[in-house]
């Protein structure tokens, strides 16, 4: 159900085909069923966080306006909410897949971040890696420019490798009936008119 190899690898394939307009779809590969739904799931998690990077370079334009940037700014809310509400999404699947093998062990150790936290940290990883590598290879760049960024793709490498194999680590102890974890609701206030009263109060008005 759940390999850290895998989502890496397909955060990599979904990266790269999304910036050369491919159409590798999310279901590539997938035996259906139960597998295409995870994989779906997956690729609109990472497509949010792909969207959201490129969404906030263009309030970075030097020649945007200011209503350019206000544009931006209510579609990252929107996306970044499309992003947690997806994180979440992924934490139901597991939880549902596992409850039907009567799991988590309900006195196990709890986590304290969960898979699709988890996951979506390796998906803006996956970005990254993409964007620095593209910058350790581009021509005409200052010196020292390549090696710069050759320097911190290490780091970046690194890292998600750390993270892969932690969530490689929670989800065999939580098969094992040694680890457990929960679904962890981000409650995002902003885009709810019923609660942020930067909206409500000036409904009133």
């Amino acid at each position: 159900m759940l390999s850290s190899d895998a989502i890496v690898d397909w955060h990599d394939r979904w990266t790269r085909a999304w910036h050369e307009a491919s159409e590798l779809g999310a279901h590539a590969h997938s035996n259906g069923g139960g597998e295409r739904e995870w994989l779906d799931c997956l690729a609109r998690q990472h497509r949010a966080n792909f969207d959201l990077w490129h969404i906030e370079d263009e309030a970075r334009c030097p020649g945007a306006t200011d209503a350019d940037v206000a544009d931006v700014k209510r579609r990252i809310d929107k996306t970044n909410q499309q992003r947690n509400d997806l994180a979440e999404e992924i934490d139901r699947r597991l939880l549902e897949w596992l409850g039907a093998r009567g799991l988590p062990e309900a006195e196990a150790p709890l986590n304290s971040e969960s898979p699709g936290l988890m996951i979506d940290r390796l998906s803006i990883l996956a970005l990254k890696i993409f964007h620095t590598r593209e910058e350790a290879e581009r021509e005409g760049a200052p010196a020292g420019h390549a090696e710069r960024n050759k320097g911190r793709l290490a780091i970046l490498e690194e890292q998600r490798g750390d993270l892969a194999s932690c969530l490689d680590k929670l989800w065999s102890e939580t098969l094992a009936g040694t680890r457990r974890f929960k679904l962890y609701r981000q409650l995002k206030m902003y885009n709810d008119p019923s609660l942020n009263p930067a909206i409500y109060s000036k409904k009133t008005e």
